[in-house]
């Protein structure tokens, strides 16, 4: 089986175009043709075919598509059919919600190296870690259809036979608004626990990565959900106002920066919208000097390196114990200068490309104001031009570890969402601690140390909303994930995000006669 084609692979055969395996596909070679928005069941014409944004693959630099996007009559065309399916989906039991998505699963789960290459191509990331980012979703949308068939409400006695109970209820249409680094992803991880609970979805993703959303789109149609359940609507910040304004909106839920987390809390509140905002970070990662160093090393680099650096929770404020400060940054940049950089669609990249050529001046750019402020580059830091030719015009740059970094410097302070890791020594758990916990932000931290009753007592004491104990960056679909701070609240993952996409309705049953409290 294979999803419908949205794509052309160049320079091959036509029986050997976007099959199973996708045998043909390769970096550079791939152009997509199809419609990119999907509501009512399907892909949907752009209505005037005006203003289109190129939509670049970050390995090569070439144009991959255009993206047209949607203003307000094709959002209210989007949001008018998520309503219609909502009415039908939410009426259906638990079980039987369960059972369609448990099918999309099933077909995510099947098709698992076509969407990860395509992922590949959309967003530069490797394909190695693309393939676990396809087996999040697809376990993501498996852990909430479990979830489905045990909503339920709570019985409460109350005097003389009366009763109270409570009704879990979904909230209707919900946005959700993408990021660039998990376009799939985060798409899966929105849409599983908001389609569990009975809701629509119009699903809104970043502008640089349009391709894969509708993907999924076409996954639930062919799962069997209702047309219109998960609809895609292309579009940046104009498409994204439109959405947070929209009347007939219940929640918002947006991965994104701090800046524009801020603009859609305010746009929502005009209409007491819920949201759930998982925003940036600036996240610590403390390493003692009983750790296990190998341990530790591989820590650090899964803390600042996957996806190119380009992760909201990375721990890119690296604190090391300075008794082993030494022998940690010597083993820290061996590592960091053996990583492979390169054509992501090859099995041994490690590190793939960085999103936009804009994205990739500013990462350089926080290195050299880290080096004009007085950090000392160790490795890296440089932009990067691979051996083959039709890699030459895609965003590299090595992996850039940092030394001699104090506090108050920017590439300390600022998010930089790119591969640099800056490294600072500490002496005591208190002074870490309160170095630690110095920034506007929250979403995530790690300790490494063999000192158990150390390991509970630091992470009592991080302000962030996830810490990790000897290791970093997991994050399976049952455990919740969101911020402290200006790193967002909400949760997304886990049990408790059911609290999110659902409202309580309390329904009080008096079994006796009422009170003749007026005497009339």
């Amino acid at each position: 089986m294979f999803f419908p084609c949205a794509i052309v692979c160049l320079k091959l055969p036509k029986s050997l175009r976007f099959n199973n395996s996708m045998p043909g596909a390769s970096t550079g070679q791939v152009v997509v043709t199809d419609h990119l928005n999907f509501w009512g069941g399907c892909r949907v014409k752009p209505k005037d075919g005006i203003n289109p944004e190129p939509v670049h693959e970050p390995a090569t630099g070439r144009k991959l598509c255009d993206m047209f996007p949607c203003g307000k009559e094709e959002v209210d065309q989007a949001i008018q059919s998520a309503h219609a399916a909502y009415l039908k989906w939410s009426k259906m039991a638990g079980m039987e919600r369960a059972r369609v998505m448990l099918e999309a699963a099933r077909i995510i789960r099947e098709r698992r190296d076509n969407i990860a290459k395509l992922e590949v191509i959309n967003n530069g990331k490797s394909i190695t870690e693309a393939r676990v980012d396809i087996d999040v979703s697809w376990q993501s949308l498996e852990y909430y259809a479990g979830i489905a068939g045990t909503l339920a409400g709570q019985h409460i006695q109350l005097p003389g036979g009366s009763f109270a109970y409570t009704r879990r209820e979904a909230l209707g249409v919900c946005v959700g608004i993408g990021a660039w680094n998990y376009p799939f992803q985060i798409a899966c991880w929105k849409s599983a626990p908001a389609l569990a609970c009975g809701n629509a979805m119009v699903f809104k993703p970043s502008p640089f990565t349009a391709v894969t959303a509708v993907i999924l789109a076409e996954i639930y149609k062919e799962a069997g959900v209702p047309d219109g359940l998960f609809n895609v609507v292309q579009g940046g910040a104009e498409t994204g106002t439109l959405l947070c304004n929209h009347p007939g909106v219940a929640k918002v839920s947006f991965t994104g920066s701090v800046p524009t987390g801020k603009k859609i809390m305010e746009m929502s509140a005009k209409t007491v919208k819920q949201v759930t905002l998982e925003l940036g970070g600036k996240s610590p990662l403390i390493i003692f000097k009983d750790c296990e160093l190998e341990n530790a090393v591989r820590g650090a680099l899964m803390a600042n390196f996957l996806t190119q650096g380009e992760v909201c929770c990375n721990g890119t404020r690296v604190y090391v114990q300075r008794e082993i400060m030494p022998v940690f940054l010597e083993e820290v940049v061996k590592r960091t200068k053996a990583i492979s950089i390169g054509d992501p669609l090859l099995e041994d990249t490690r590190m793939g490309a960085l999103i936009t050529r804009q994205h990739l001046d500013k990462v350089l750019g926080f290195v050299s104001q880290a080096k004009k402020e007085g950090a000392k580059v160790l490795c890296g830091g440089e932009a990067f031009t691979p051996i083959e030719p039709k890699l030459k015009g895609g965003y590299y740059m090595s992996p850039c570890v940092l030394d001699n970094c104090t506090d108050d410097m920017t590439c300390v302070k600022e998010e930089i969402f790119g591969p640099v890791m800056s490294v600072m020594p500490f002496d005591t758990e208190e002074e870490v601690l309160k170095r630690a916990n110095n920034t506007t932000f929250g979403l995530a931290s790690g300790v490494f140390t063999r000192d158990i009753s150390r390991a509970h007592r630091v992470a009592e004491n991080l302000q962030a909303g996830t810490c990790f104990i000897n290791n970093y960056n997991i994050s399976p679909v049952e455990v919740p994930f969101g911020g402290y701070k200006q790193s967002g609240f909400g949760r997304e993952n886990g049990q408790v995000t059911i609290e999110y996409y659902s409202q309580l309705k309390t329904v009080v049953v008096e079994m006796g006669a009422v009170d003749d409290y007026f005497n009339c």
